[in-house]
């Protein structure tokens, strides 16, 4: 008798999964998933238990990428262990001021709609900053989803296609992801196709941060951008999460880095910008309620509901709360 390759994915979990190409279900076979439209008939590897859906004619990415166990976004043994030596002997600069308290109100809005919500986790290889009270709530099922495989990789996807049956999910978390796809529209429309009516977005993207991640990092957004991206949800809170200090920081690192090329001179300057700048951090503590902040903060977040509304533009300048108005910049000077 044949064994079932085993998938990490609760069976609760596969039952959800749709056709990236598709759309249509897909069903368990020995060692894939199997669309199951005749006209498509795409089938979908399973590799260490991690089903890889991604449609390959719309991604960047292919699937022999992780069949071969290609580097993608990031790769987890990158630094050697001088470099992490080196980068762990100082205080790290990176401070999310509301993360921790705005995942602990993300739990608590899903627990108060759904017995045991479903949670996609969109960038999940790895547990982002200040998810502990999400991901320890034992009756939530967090899925974990990347382009990449990491500790908490359960699916592999492409948020520009989710493998989702429309309107079956609870809840969709997207940290620190969406400035690394190619179009961040067509990613939020596809969260708002998987959510459930009145399922809930958490979203942190940046603003004032330097290239990271190399080649796969593409856009920044200012507090209104960020809300023009979600405008099809009704806002719940939205606001920056870390502030002008970690800006600064974030900038001084970069200068300084700008002028090493090689592993270890890196690693030897993030060293000593982080040991002459971590303290910049804790003026965000002071900052990031501060009007001010609307224009130069590190890093915006939005939490949402899914809305049957669309917030005009006209709607949206509205809500400007910074302080520069109208004034631009004199640049003739």
């Amino acid at each position: 008798m044949l064994m079932t390759t085993k998938v990490k994915l609760k069976e609760s979990t596969q039952e959800l999964l749709r056709c990236p190409i598709c759309q249509s279900k897909l069903v368990l076979e020995e060692d894939h998933f199997q669309c199951t439209n005749d006209q498509c008939q795409a089938n979908f590897p399973i590799v260490d238990g991690v089903p890889i859906l991604i449609n390959e004619s719309s991604s960047i990415f292919s699937i022999s990428d992780f069949l071969e166990y290609k580097s993608t976004t990031f790769n987890l043994n990158t630094k050697s262990k001088i470099t992490r030596f080196l980068i762990n002997l100082v205080p790290k600069f990176y401070l999310n001021i509301k993360t921790t308290k705005n995942y602990e109100n993300f739990t608590e809005l899903l627990l108060k709609e759904n017995d045991n919500p479903q949670v996609l986790v969109l960038g999940g290889g790895i547990l982002g900053q200040g998810m502990e009270s999400l991901s320890s709530a034992p009756s939530i099922d967090l899925i974990g989803s990347d382009v990449s495989f990491g500790s908490g990789t359960e699916l592999i996807c492409d948020a520009h296609d989710l493998p989702f049956e429309d309107s079956s999910l609870d809840g969709v978390v997207a940290q620190a992801v969406l400035e690394h796809v190619v179009d961040p529209h067509k990613c939020v429309a596809e969260i708002h196709r998987v959510l459930k009516d009145n399922g809930l977005v958490y979203a942190e993207t940046p603003f004032m941060q330097q290239v990271h991640m190399g080649r796969y990092d593409f856009t920044r957004f200012t507090h209104l951008g960020h809300r023009r991206l979600f405008r099809k949800f009704e806002e719940i809170s939205s606001g920056a999460t870390n502030g002008s200090g970690l800006a600064l920081a974030w900038s001084y690192q970069y200068f300084l880095l700008s002028f090493v090329k090689s592993k270890f001179a890196q690693a030897l300057v993030i060293a000593f910008a982080r040991f002459t700048s971590f303290w910049l951090k804790y003026l965000d503590y002071y900052l990031i309620d501060k009007p001010g902040i609307f224009d130069s903060a590190s890093g915006y977040y939005f939490m949402g509901k899914k809305s049957d509304q669309v917030l005009s533009d006209r709607e949206l300048i509205k809500l400007y709360k910074g302080i520069r108005g109208g004034i631009s910049p004199d640049y003739s000077r």
